[in-house]
């Protein structure tokens, strides 16, 4: 019988702008804080969906103080073999460049090669444990 694929957990404010379909993975979809919604990695709970993900793509909105806190809060709180992926706007890059070390960054909308690539980190990991 075959293990199911991990989790991946895509944070995104608009869920039209991720194709999520092109995985066979389970996609948990987050659309961050809000103001009636306090995300709980920011008020120190526990949350479900970070804590089961095999993998994350971000694509919230990193001019945002929250948005770049939930981000600092997976980089330290996730497992080292969870991958994240992380969608920017170009000129984001060189200004949030120490927030996204150690992430995979797109320029662009992820598109289906850019979330079977992080699938495919996914499985690897996943192989692993």
């Amino acid at each position: 019988m075959t293990e199911p694929l991990g989790m991946i957990l895509i944070d995104v404010l608009d869920e039209s702008t991720v194709d999520a379909a092109s995985t066979a993975h389970a996609v948990r979809v987050c659309h961050g804080p809000s103001d009636t919604h306090v995300c709980p990695m920011l008020s120190g709970d526990p949350c479900q969906l970070a804590d089961n993900a095999h993998g994350v793509v971000f694509a919230l909105d990193l001019d945002r103080p929250a948005h770049r806190a939930i981000l600092a809060a997976y980089k330290e709180n996730l497992r080292d073999d969870v991958p994240i992926g992380v969608a920017v706007r170009s000129e984001q890059m060189s200004q949030y460049a120490d927030l996204l070390k150690g992430v995979r960054v797109w320029d662009h909308v992820p598109a289906a090669g850019d979330l079977d690539a992080l699938a495919a980190e996914v499985e690897a990991a996943d192989d692993l444990r």
